[in-house]
């Protein structure tokens, strides 16, 4: 799943630009900023987290840059947009990074990342016996943290 793994950040940014042009949209020094604050963060950020984050380098990027820049990020693959237990998006770099499910605690939102190579295959097999192509998935489970239990 996902062989998103072997882009650097530079090749993620190509991509990104040709999605900007065949848009017909330029490729702004805001959105290469923004892009490669999020591309490279390993954290799965609100749209307020990447704002301060961008903010704090350029002051004249507005949340609807970021939206903007966010959209096309994740229309070409290479974030991608989770909305866990409090509602909130939440984005993430599709690049350098396999890929991983999520475990959100419902009373602190934590969020613990996990593999499972068995329920990958799982997932292929049941694609397989239902001729179903798959392009992309994400699961998350909700619960309670180990400190959260006590």
């Amino acid at each position: 799943m996902g062989n998103h793994g072997q882009l650097s950040t530079e090749e993620a940014l190509e991509r990104l630009e040709k999605h900007v042009s065949e848009k017909g949209l330029r490729m702004t020094r805001q959105r290469r900023l923004i892009a490669s604050i999020m591309l490279e963060s390993d954290d799965h950020l609100s749209i307020e987290q990447l704002y301060l984050s961008v903010h704090s380098r350029d002051s004249n990027v507005g949340y609807a840059t970021i939206y903007r820049t966010l959209k096309l990020l994740t229309e070409c693959g290479l974030a991608l947009s989770s909305h866990f237990g409090d509602g909130a998006a939440r984005f993430e770099s599709a690049v350098a990074r396999d890929h991983h499910d999520h475990m959100i605690c419902t009373a602190c939102d934590k969020i613990i990342e996990f593999e499972n190579e068995e329920i990958e295959r799982l997932q292929e097999k049941a694609c397989d016996e239902l001729k179903f192509e798959m392009t992309y998935y994400c699961m998350e489970i909700y619960g309670l943290c180990e400190e959260c239990q006590d």
